[in-house]
Order: structure tokens, then sequence, then C-alpha cells
């Protein structure tokens, strides 16, 4: 919010004169000049002209900064414009002063409102890869330059979005390679948190190099990497993300409003004001500060991976899912594509068929949230690390999500989007047939190992396929592929009811994958 001036403000006591010049910011004032005399000292007559000077001439030099037009953080030089949609460029001047917008033959002219705001919206662009100069013009001129026009990401979430290039798989490697001119990064810098929304927040554009990339999401950057090379236009990646936060701090009030099943949290957040005390953990709180801020930047969609901070939870974490996807869209784009991360495997595996430990309820919930429109689902239960919950094989799960991208954003319809997800079942004698969406070539048994491509293993069994009858036993079944289904049954369950498939915290040879060799979801058919 940009500051007018108050007033001056003198207090005398026993020993000292206080003298503030306030500043004040909409209906509130805050000091901006305090001048403190001793009054038991002798102050020369020079020392005092010497600080009034000092005093009036810091005044007067903010008030003619404070009056000059300024952008949104969010902008700056080297930055990516998105193409096709309407782009919104805003900022702060002088209440009434009509300011200009001008990038190559385009030129849009807003004036500031009572607060000092002002918006216009850049319509059609056209992808470029040729640096322009983004001019805004009022009392003063903005320059910023190299800017291009393609596609523009978030890339948000707790700790393995925020895991850095650096301590992915082959570090050393990866980070001499990032050098792609094309693709720009914006990190938002520190873990703040505020009760109210934020106009602005810290960052910078930077060229993809390197120094750049280094300590950027590796998630994010191979993402951001693979579009690049696919679609051959600049791609703008946001990095807004931290560890060991739950997704409700992510979640806006709007987006809680959204859903009935979140009431309670939202009439919560309804009673924050400025003085309320948020932290790390507090619903909207990092959505505030880290994300509002950021609006209503122009951006095609946005990449998620988060869930471990909230894994105990099942149904629930859908209804915040749903939350937090509503709200973002309403913020930056109503068509926001929303690809998301399910969670790796974690932690020893058990041998129980009945499953449904650790994370395997919140992976179910993520699961049901495809039913939202426009959102994808990248399935990585097969690279996780038992022994570590930030397992170093980003460069899949930037692929995978992309894969989501390219086909359903993108519309490459050649290209399948996932691996196997279940569609139906259907109870044939003494066994269930099982159908899925997301084929591909066809459904195997699949074997995957460190970076290398999923391996077809011929011959091989099915594993982590569990039945059950109405009783509610589950039993390992055996599992066979046939023609674009798979049938699973077991000689302990005469008449079964339902199946469950890598439904647990770590599920260790789950082995369904399509040709493309993406893995299969977990999924259960029953809702017990």
């Amino acid at each position: 919010m940009r500051e007018k001036w108050g007033n001056v403000k003198a207090h005398f006591g026993a020993s000292c004169a206080i003298f503030t010049v306030n500043s004040r910011e909409g209906a509130k004032t805050r000091p901006f000049f305090t001048l403190e005399l001793d009054m038991n000292r002798t102050i020369p007559v020079r020392c005092l002209i010497t600080l009034c000077l000092v005093a009036t001439c810091a005044f007067f030099a903010n008030s003619i900064a404070v009056a000059e037009v300024r952008l949104a953080s969010v902008f700056g030089d080297h930055m990516v414009l998105q193409q096709e949609l309407a782009a919104p460029v805003w900022g702060w001047a002088e209440p009434g002063e009509k300011v200009t917008v001008t990038l190559g033959e385009q030129s849009k002219q807003a004036e500031a409102d009572k607060d000092g705001r002002w918006q216009v919206k850049l319509e059609g662009l056209k992808a470029n890869a040729n640096g322009q100069t983004l001019t805004v013009a009022g009392s003063n001129t903005i320059d910023l330059k190299d800017v291009l026009v393609g596609e523009v990401w978030i890339c948000s979430g707790q700790s393995n979005m925020e895991w850095a290039l650096a301590n992915s798989l082959n570090p050393e490697e990866e980070v001499a390679a990032a050098n792609h001119p094309q693709i720009r990064l914006f990190d938002v810098p520190g873990h703040t948190v505020s009760p109210v929304a934020n106009d602005e927040c810290p960052g910078s554009w930077k060229i993809c190099q390197p120094d750049s990339a280094r300590g950027f999401s590796a998630v994010g950057y191979f993402f951001g990497r693979r579009l690049q090379q696919e679609l051959n236009v600049p791609i703008g990646l946001v990095g807004s993300n931290w560890g060991g936060t739950r997704i409700e701090p992510w979640t806006s009030p709007a987006g809680f409003h959204s859903v009935p099943e979140l009431k309670e949290i939202a009439d919560q957040v309804d009673a924050y004001d400025e003085t309320t005390q948020v932290q790390g953990g507090s619903p909207s709180a990092i959505y505030n500060a880290m994300v509002h801020p950021l609006a209503p930047f122009s951006m095609r969609g946005a990449i998620w991976y988060q869930g471990e901070s909230n894994g105990g939870e099942g149904e629930s974490y859908y209804h915040k899912t749903q939350a937090l996807v509503n709200g973002w869209r309403k913020l930056f784009n109503p068509e926001l594509a929303f690809y998301w991360v399910q969670l790796a495997d974690f932690q020893q595996p058990t041998d129980s068929p009945e499953g449904g430990d650790g994370w395997a309820r919140l992976r179910e919930a993520q699961r049901k949230a495809l039913n939202i429109k426009h959102t994808g689902m990248a399935v990585i239960i097969d690279i996780g690390q038992a022994n570590d919950i930030h397992p170093r094989n980003k460069q899949d799960v930037g692929w995978r999500l992309a894969q989501w991208a390219l086909n359903q954003t993108y519309g490459k319809t050649d290209l399948v989007p996932s691996g196997p997800l279940f569609k139906s079942h259907k109870v044939e004698d003494n066994a269930i047939r099982l159908t899925f969406d997301n084929e591909g070539g066809g459904l195997i048994v699949g074997k995957k190992e460190g970076l290398e491509p999923t391996q077809q293993v011929k011959d091989g069994k099915l594993q982590r396929f569990a039945i059950a009858g109405a009783d509610k036993k589950w039993h390992w079944a055996e599992a066979t592929i046939d023609g674009g289904d798979v049938v699973v049954k077991s000689a302990e369950v005469a008449e079964p009811v339902a199946v469950r498939y890598a439904y647990s915290m770590n599920p260790a040879g789950a082995n369904l994958y399509n040709k493309e060799g993406i893995p299969a979801s977990p999924f259960r058919t029953d809702d017990w």
C-alpha cells in the first residue's frame, strides 16, 4: 500500500523531547522519522539545524519516492508472461494518476484508484522467445528488460517440492546441464506467514542456469525442462514452497468457503485480523504471505507436491484438495490446470493384505480428487525410498507431472497421461474383473530401477493385490492380466466382493504398469 504523509507530533518529558514525523497508510499511521533530544544536555544550534535538515531531506525524498509509479514485486527483468490468456499487470501510483503499460505493439492505460492501485490486462500475447521491454509510464518510467512470453506454472507444496536440484539424483551432472535461457525462475524466498492477505512478497526472476537452478525446486525444474523441450516456448516457473507444512495454510479463505465440509476452518479464518497470531500451521497463513501476493499474475497451471504432513487423513484431505484448487483458480485462472504428486512408498513394508496403514488412505483421497475438472496425479509408489521421506529421484516425478500437462493441458493426445487408473470392477463367479483408464499400449508386469526406464517382466506375476468376501477378511490374491483387464481371485475367498491394490504405506513389489512404463495408482473397490 502506498503511503501518504500524516502529521508531526512532539512529546516533552522531564528529561527528553521527542519529535515524530508520521506517515499514513490508509486509515493507519506509523512513525517515519523520530528525533529524541536529551533535555539535560546542551545541544549546539548547528547540530540542531543539521538534524532538522536531515529529517527534512528524508521527508521530502520519501514523499517524492512514494508518489512514483511502481510495480508489484512479481514483475521484473527476465520474467515470462503467460501467452494467449489475459495477462494482468498491476502496481501502485498516486490516486487518479494515469499509467500506461506497453509491450511490443500493445499499449494499455489505467487510472490508479483511491487506494493508489492500478491494473491493466494485456490481451492475446503470442509466445515470444526474444526478449522484449515492458514499459510502465506515469509520473516516472519503468523499463523491464528481457521479457519473454510463453507458459507460466506455479510449483508449490512442502519439502519434496522445495527439494533443490542440487540434492536430486546425479546432482553435479544435472546442475551443470541446467543451462536453459528459455526457462525463467522466480522463487519466493523465506518461510513467511500473515493473518491477512499481503499485497507483496520478495523474489526476483532469474534466467535458468547452473547458479540459479541449483537451489530451485528439482521437481519444478524437471517439469519445466520437459515442457520447454516438448512445446518449444519459454517457460516461467514460480516456486513457492515450505517443508513440513500442511495443506491448510496454503489454502485461501475463499477456497475453504467453497467446500461445505470445511465450514469450521472457514469460520476460523474469517475471525483473523491484523493482530491475530498465526504460525506455519495456521489455515491460510502461508497463502496470505507467499501465494496471494503473486495474484492475479496469469498462469497456465500449478504443480503440487504435499501430503506427508497430512498423512494420517483420508476423506478430509479430499475436501481440502477441493478447497485448495477452488481457491487458487479463483485467484489466478478459472481454468487453472492442477497436477499433484501422490505420495511415494515410505517406511518398511508390512505383509498385511488388509493394508490401510500410514499414507494408504491419503493416497486414496488423492486419487479420488481426480474427479475435480482438469486435474491429474503423478504416481510414484515405485521410486520412493523406505528409509528416506525425501526420495532423490525427482527426475521421474517431474517427467510424470509433465506427462499430464502435455496430454491434458496442451492437447498431446498421443501421450497417455498416466499409468492405469482403476475404473470399475465386476464379480465373475469366484473372481473379480477390474477395468482401467489410461491403459496406454496395454497392461504389463513391470520393474523400475533408479532412473532407468521401466522394464517389462516377461512371465512375471502381479503382486500386492488383495481380495475379500462379505466377511471383510482380506487375503493375498492371484492377479492376472486378461487383455486390458486384471482378473483377481483367491482359493480362500469363494464369493469375493472387493479388491485392494497397493493399499499400504509401502506397497513394496506393486508392479502393475502400462507399456509406457508408468505405474498404476493404488486403489480399493470398497469403502470399509
